[in-house]
């Protein structure tokens, strides 16, 4: 049986509304980076307290967060995209626990190289001062020259990258 998704054009014709709608309201676009050093800050915070205080980093973040680091509205955004995508997949019946692979990696490898490329994207959106859909969609959602150039970044260098390693995923 075939499955049906919703007509990419129109999905993204929403996620523009939703953009712009966000930036209204929030006076910023999306991103999940940010939700993610709320939690790593309150992490800290409660696991090693001395360094908490001390640390210049968090200071800073605390004069922008002074209710608490749990209590910035882009860790709600993400726990609600977390619920969102499940009810969507439950609805859609497409919850599945598997694990996609190439015929050519194995299990741990996949397992490995996806934690890999997951700190590594989280050091990088640090770097770059925001996660690829902070910098690149909000940043497009509002005309930005750095937003564009990074959209360009992000599907040029995958696309580049892909010729190298379509190998793992093909028969």
């Amino acid at each position: 049986m075939s499955k049906t998704y919703m007509n990419p054009y129109i999905a993204g014709l929403f996620l523009g509304f939703l953009l712009i709608i966000t930036v209204y309201i929030t006076g910023r676009g999306l991103g999940a980076s940010g939700a993610m050093k709320s939690v790593v800050v309150a992490s800290v915070q409660e696991a090693f307290p001395q360094h908490h205080e001390q640390a210049k980093f968090y200071k800073e973040y605390k004069a922008e967060n002074p209710d608490g680091p749990l209590k910035n509205w882009l860790v709600f955004e993400v726990v609600g995209v977390i619920i969102g995508a499940l009810l969507s997949g439950i609805l859609a019946e497409r919850v599945a626990f598997k694990l996609e692979r190439g015929v050519r990696v194995n299990n741990l490898t996949r397992i490995l190289t996806a934690i890999a490329g997951g700190m590594l994207f989280g050091f990088g959106s640090q770097l770059g001062r925001g996660c690829t859909s902070g910098s690149a969609l909000s940043g497009m959602g509002v005309m930005s020259l750095g937003g564009i150039i990074t959209m360009f970044a992000i599907f040029g260098s995958a696309y580049g990258l892909a010729y190298f390693f379509r190998k793992l995923w093909l028969k």
